[in-house]
C-alpha cells in the first residue's frame, strides 16, 4: 500500500515550481513510510511513498519504467492476479527484474494500453506517464477502495491519494462547494465525484482518465449489472458463492510481510477469518475493538470466533482515549466525515499495526447481500407505501407527517417521519429514512447566504439518480446498486482507507472482490432478504462453517455510544468546537440554534447526537483546513 501524487504543467516548465513535489509526497508519508521516489521532466512530476508489501527489494521501488522505457508509473494498491498476468507476459518474452505487481502493471500497460485495467483484479489508484506523447493516464479500481483526487484549473493539473497533497501546491483555490456541504450533513460524507472544494474532484470508481495539453477526458470502464438474475437453485448458489469467497480470501493472503485480520464477531469478518485459518499453516492474528458500554460491545462474540478458529487474538477497549485522540484522528480526513465508527476503526488499525502490516476485513457483505437493517425497514415501508393511494400522498399524508414531526412526543415524531417517507417515491423515501441529518433540523439551523446558496439544491438527487440508473426494475437491487455506488465508496471505504493508512496498515476486503460483487448481483432479491432475515443467502452458505449464533444473532454493526460520548467522554471538547466564536459552522447555521440543540441534548430532553456529531467533525475539519 502506498501514496501517490504529482502534477503536469504543459505551458510552464516544471522547474518553475521547485519543492512542490517533495511537499506533496511528505504530506502522505503515513501512507508509505518505507521509501519515497520522484520522477521529474519538463512537463510532469510524479512522486511515490512506499509501504513495502510484495517484493521488499529495490526492484519493487517506484516510480518504475516500462520495459521499453516509454512509460513510467506510480501506483497505490495491490493486484491480486498479477502472477497469472505475469505468465502471459513471460510467454511474450518480457523479462522482469523482481517479483512485484508494479512491474506486471507497467508491462501490461505497454502491451494493451488503458484496456489493461479491465484485466486487473485488485484495489488501485494508478498514474502512468507516456514520455513520448506527454500524456498522463490515471485509473481507479472498480469499487473505489483506493482514493484518487485531482485539481484541474487553467494549465495546471494535480493529483494525489489525498487532498492534503494537492493543497501543498501554491495558489490552490479553497472555495467551499455549497452543495457538497449540504451533501455532507445529510449523507455523513461528500459523494463522488464532488469534494468539499469547488476546484478539486474525485476520480469516480471504475473510471480512468487521460490528461494532455488539450485537456482531460474521463471514461467509465466498469459498472455492476443487476439485469441478469440467474435461475439457479439455492444449493447451486451456495456452492458457487462459498468457492468464490474462499478464492477471494486466499488470493488476498499473498504477502511478504506479516498478515492478520479485523474480527468483530459478525458474519462477514468471521467468514473471512475462518477461510484464512483454513488456508494458513499458523494461527491467524486477529484484532477486535470493544467498548465499556455493553450495548455496543461485540468482543465476546469475536472471542468465540477466535476460539473456534484458534486464532492469535488481541483486543482493545475504547474508553478514555476518545477525547485525547479525537482531534488528531479526525484531522486525517481532508473533507468533513461524520461516520462515528471511524474512531474504533482507527484504534483497531493501530492495534493491528503493532503485529502485522496487512489486515483482511469483512467490508462489503452488507452492500452485496442486503445485510443492513435499513433494507428490512425499507421493505416494510415500501409495502406500506404501495397501500397508500398516490392521490392521498401529497394532499393528506404529507401535511399530517409535518404536523406529527413537530410533536414533543418521540413516538409521534417517528410516526411523522414514517408518514413523510410514505408520501414520496421509493428512492426519496429511502433517502429520507436514512439521512443522518433530519430535514426539520436542517430547516431550523440553516441561515444567511448559505441558505440562499442551497435553497434549490436537493441532496436526495444523488440517491434518486443512482436508484434510477440501475439496470433493473427490482426495488431491492436498485437500493443495493445505490449503496454500492455511493455509500460504499463514500463512507465505508474512505473510513477504512484513512484510518488504516494513518497507521501505515494495508487493509484488504475479499468480499469486495469484483467477481463476488458481480456474482451477488445475479442472485435474486428473495434469496438476499428471506422473510425477515437479511443477508439470508450468505448466512445459509456459511451454515456448518460458522456457528448458528454467529450467523443469526442480532446484528450490532460497528457502531459507537455516540449520545453518551457527547454527554460525557467528549462533552468538553464538543462544546469548545460547537460553540466557538467565529466558527466555520456560523457561516452555515444559526449559532443560537446550535446552542439550543446542545443544551437539549445535554439535559437528556432530546437526542441530537447525529446532528451534533456531524457539526462537531465539520468544525474540526474547518479549523484544520480553512484557518
Amino acid at each position: 500500500m502506498c501514496g501517490i501524487a504529482g502534477f503536469t504543467q504543459y505551458h510552464n516548465d516544471i522547474a518553475d515550481v521547485p519543492g512542490v513535489l517533495g511537499r506533496m509526497g511528505e504530506a502522505i508519508r503515513h501512507r508509505g513510510p518505507d521509501a519515497g521516489g520522484e520522477f521529474i521532466t519538463d512537463s510532469v512530476a510524479l512522486c511515490h511513498r512506499r509501504l513495502s508489501i510484495i517484493d521488499l527489494s529495490e526492484a519493487g521501488a517506484q516510480p518504475m519504467h516500462s520495459p521499453s522505457g516509454r512509460y513510467v508509473t506510480v501506483y497505490n494498491g495491490e493486484i491480486y492476479n498479477f502472477q497469472e498476468l505475469k505468465k502471459e507476459l513471460l510467454e511474450d518474452g518480457i523479462t522482469f527484474r523482481g517479483s512485484s505487481d508494479t512491474e506486471v502493471l507497467i508491462a501490461l500497460f505497454e502491451k494493451h494500453g488503458p484496456e489493461c485495467i479491465s484485466l486487473l483484479n485488485g484495489m488501485f489508484a494508478i498514474a502512468i506517464w507516456d514520455i513520448q506523447n506527454k500524456t498522463l493516464f490515471l485509473a481507479r479500481d472498480r469499487l473505489g477502495k483506493k482514493p484518487l483526487y485531482y485539481y484541474n484549473k487553467g494549465d495546471r493539473f494535480l493529483f494525489g491519494s489525498e487532498i492534503k497533497s494537492i493543497l501543498c501546491a501554491p495558489d490552490i483555490d479553497r472555495t467551499i462547494r455549497a452543495d457538497a456541504v449540504k451533501d455532507f450533513f445529510f449523507y455523513q460524507y461528500v459523494p463522488d465525484p464532488k469534494t468539499i472544494f469547488e476546484s478539486i474532484q474525485k476520480l469516480p470508481p471504475g473510471h480512468w482518465m487521460t490528461i494532455d495539453k488539450d485537456g482531460c477526458q474521463v471514461h467509465k470502464y466498469w459498472d455492476v449489472s443487476f439485469a441478469n438474475t440467474q435461475t439457479r437453485t439455492q444449493e447451486q448458489v451456495q456452492g458457487e458463492l462459498f468457492e468464490l469467497l474462499e478464492d477471494s480470501v486466499q488470493t488476498r493472503m499473498i504477502s511478504d510481510v506479516p498478515l492478520g485480520a479485523f474480527l468483530s464477531g459478525g458474519v462477514d469478518s468471521s467468514a473471512v477469518v475462518g477461510m484464512m485459518a483454513n488456508n494458513s499453516e499458523s494461527p491467524v492474528t486477529t484484532c477486535a475493538i470493544g467498548f465499556n458500554n455493553k450495548k455496543f460491545d461485540e468482543v465476546i462474540y469475536a472471542e468465540k470466533v477466535a476460539k473456534q478458529f484458534n486464532t492469535s487474538h488481541h483486543e482493545f477497549t475504547v474508553q478514555e482515549k476518545v477525547e485525547t485522540n479525537l482531534v488528531s484522528i479526525a484531522a486525517m480526513f481532508d473533507e468533513p466525515f461524520a461516520d462515528p465508527s471511524f474512531v474504533p476503526t482507527y484504534f483497531v488499525s493501530q492495534l493491528a499495526r503493532t503485529m502485522v502490516t496487512v489486515a483482511l476485513a469483512g467490508d462489503g457483505g452488507d452492500e452485496n447481500f442486503a445485510g443492513y437493517s435499513k433494507y428490512l425497514n425499507d421493505k416494510f415501508e415500501n409495502s406500506l407505501r404501495s397501500k397508500v393511494p398516490k392521490a392521498l400522498r401529497q394532499p393528506i399524508v404529507s401535511p399530517l407527517s409535518k404536523l406529527l414531526k413537530r410533536s414533543p412526543i418521540n413516538q409521534l415524531r417517528r410516526g411523522g417521519s414514517l408518514l413523510h417517507s410514505l408520501s414520496v417515491d421509493p428512492a426519496t423515501g429511502f433517502f429520507l429514512s436514512n439521512s443522518f441529518f433530519r430535514q426539520d433540523i436542517w430547516d431550523r439551523l440553516v441561515t444567511g447566504q448559505f441558505k440562499k446558496d442551497t435553497a434549490n439544491y436537493d441532496a436526495a438527487d444523488i440517491t434518486r439518480d443512482y436508484y434510477n440508473a440501475a439496470d433493473t426494475d427490482d426495488h431491492l437491487s436498485r437500493l443495493l446498486y445505490t449503496d454500492i455506488k455511493s455509500y460504499l465508496p463514500g463512507d465505508i471505504l474512505v473510513k477504512v482507507d484513512r484510518m488504516s493508512m494513518a497507521n501505515s496498515l494495508e487493509t484488504r476486503a475479499p468480499i469486495l472482490d469484483y467477481r463476488v460483487v458481480e456474482f451477488a448481483a445475479t442472485i435474486p432479491s428473495d434469496m438476499k432478504i428471506h422473510k425477515k432475515e437479511g443477508k439470508a443467502v450468505l448466512k445459509s452458505t456459511l451454515e456448518g462453517f460458522l456457528t448458528h449464533e454467529t450467523l443469526y444473532r442480532k446484528k450490532m454493526g460497528f457502531s459507537v455510544p455516540l449520545a453518551q460520548w457527547l454527554r460525557v467522554e467528549i462533552a468538553s471538547i464538543a462544546e469548545k468546537y460547537l460553540l466557538a466564536p467565529n466558527s466555520g459552522l456560523s457561516n452555515i447555521f444559526d449559532a443560537n440554534e446550535i446552542k439550543s440543540l446542545w443544551k437539549q441534548h445535554q439535559s437528556g430532553e432530546r437526542d441530537y447526537s447525529q446532528e451534533l456529531w456531524s457539526m462537531l467533525v465539520f468544525e474540526m475539519w474547518w479549523q484544520n483546513y480553512m484557518l
